[in-house]
């Protein structure tokens, strides 16, 4: 699904109105009465028996706020709009809704913070709709303003809030927030979804969100190109590799590991059952030999190899040579999970990269052993190399994702050329030509240690098997996440474990075999 930037959204406008010559008016209807229906299907009662309230801005926004403020009176609704812009600000389209309304008894009113049969009133609301600001907004919301003050009254409320095309406060192109934000459970959006409802605290703020046609040409919709969409589960059924009826074990691809220390040793464990559990033919599993018995009994269907150690368990350079021939008789390394932050045993994971052409999955200690080494990903351009960093990882490699992950992601990966993995609540994989892709599945779950060590482990696997790289990165995330779903759904996102979620990984393939039947 395609994620559309707000200049997109102001060019689809413009062409459906100017071009095609529908009238504003027109789409502006069509969406107020998509806002409406979404706030008449979170009534806990006949319509007549709730209450709503509509907090507008002047903008085409409050248009469809107003709009559906009336839809929902004719419905039969107690409804009350208020208004925290300026009245003589209202847009042409804006102040034909209020027409309309008036016309049906219900009057415009002025907001007033200070007003406390206002404030009573809202919260005896069973939903709110917000209309405050759309996708236009590109400030911080003054702290002090009648928009601040609304979209605090609005959050301190019980009722179900319903967002009119994004809520308000949400940065539509990177989800960050503009001084304060509304919280909304959902958000109807119009013709496309936006970046920033699917990236950053955008993401948890926009609710479900639901797209709507308000009656752009569905050309217009299709001819909009976008340089960031979100994974689905087609994406991650073409990046499945498919199985040979008659292959063997070296037909579906070799994966060398390297990981662990003295107290991780369940890291490259983990590592390695998701990569064999995820249909890989042969993984290869290089530990210190300090932990290596540990390894050997806990990974019986992969192959722990013992690496020379010192000081009790620290992985040695002098590893070096082994790994490079063990590594020309695989497709793909998975380089870092649990291998502890040792120089010794980052200038190993620096010389590896440096020297190994064959494409390599770069996970925890060894993502932390660039810092201050970037230049050693810059020399693998030209060499698939995928990156998958939590938040404070990719800080030590000089990224920034706070605010805008999306951006931050594709800026990383188009100077690095490598792809990144950007791991979160929306984890964003992010390719060497500026495509970003962003996830959609997955709960707080996964939010324990040995999560990413599964996903290391997933991505290799596929890649191994054949998917593109890209392609292994974004559609890996999804069905980690997918399986981290089902697994909470007897387990509960509190019981779920790394080892769960890779337990659950065959119910995804299932699934997603299942859908080309």
């Amino acid at each position: 699904m395609k994620l559309a930037a707000a200049a997109q959204m102001r060019e689809l406008d413009r062409k459906a109105i100017e071009e095609r010559k529908i009238p504003s008016i027109d789409l502006m209807e069509r969406a107020a009465a998509a806002v409406a229906q979404a706030a008449l299907d979170a009534l806990p009662d006949k319509p007549g028996k709730c209450r709503a309230a509509v907090f507008c801005g002047a903008g085409n926004n409050g248009g469809d706020g107003i709009g559906a403020a009336r839809l929902l009176f004719l419905m039969g609704l107690k409804v009350r709009v208020f208004l925290a812009g300026d009245y003589d600000r209202l847009t042409p389209d804006a102040m034909e809704e209020t027409g309309r309304l008036s016309e049906c008894g219900v009057e415009l009113e002025s907001f007033d913070p200070a007003d406390k049969t206002q404030a009573a009133w809202t919260r005896g609301c069973q939903v709110i709709i917000d209309a405050l600001f759309g996708v236009g907004l590109s400030r911080d919301i003054a702290p002090d303003s009648t928009y601040a003050a609304a979209v605090d009254l609005i959050n301190s409320c019980k009722a179900t809030v319903i967002a009119a095309d994004i809520a308000s406060g949400v940065e539509a192109d990177t989800g960050r927030v503009l001084g304060r934000a509304v919280r909304a459970d959902r958000t109807v959006t119009f013709s496309l979804p936006k970046t920033g409802q699917f990236a950053g605290d955008g993401a948890v703020l926009s609710g479900n969100v639901t797209v709507h046609d308000i009656g752009i040409p569905p050309a217009l919709v299709r001819e909009t190109v976008c340089s960031a969409q979100t994974v689905e589960a087609d994406f991650a059924r073409e990046a499945l590799p498919p199985r040979k009826r008659d292959g063997h074990k070296g037909d579906f691809g070799k994966v060398l590991i390297v990981g662990g220390s003295v107290g991780c040793t369940g890291a490259p464990c983990l590592t390695a059952s998701a990569a064999v559990r995820s249909g890989c033919g042969l993984v290869y599993l290089g530990v210190p030999d300090a932990i290596w018995q540990v390894e050997a009994a806990k990974c019986v269907s992969a192959m722990p190899f013992p690496l020379e150690s010192w000081r009790g368990g620290i992985l040695r350079r002098k590893a070096l040579p082994v790994l490079l021939k063990k590594l020309s008789a695989c497709g793909v390394l998975a380089l870092g999970p649990g291998l502890g932050r040792h120089e010794e045993t980052a200038n190993l994971v620096r010389d590896l990269l440096t020297q190994a052409e064959k494409p390599v999955v770069l996970d925890a200690d060894g993502i932390n052993a660039l810092a201050g080494h970037i230049d050693i990903l810059d020399s693998r351009r030209g060499r698939v190399t995928i990156l998958t960093p939590h938040g404070g990882e990719f800080a030590r490699l000089g990224g920034d994702p706070a605010g805008d992950p999306v951006g931050a992601a594709r800026a990383f990966a188009q100077e690095h050329g490598c792809i990144l993995v950007l791991k979160g609540h929306r984890t964003v994989t992010a390719g060497p030509k500026g495509n970003v892709l962003v996830n959609t599945t997955g709960n707080s779950g996964l939010a324990k240690g040995g999560s990413g060590d599964a996903l290391t482990g997933l991505i290799a696997s596929l890649l191994a098997q054949g998917a593109g790289p890209v392609m292994a990165a974004a559609g890996a995330v999804w069905m980690h996440g997918r399986a981290a779903d089902i697994g909470a759904e007897t387990l509960t996102e509190y019981g779920l474990t790394p080892e769960d979620v890779i337990a659950a990984l065959p119910r995804v393939f299932l699934e997603l075999q299942e859908d080309l039947k």
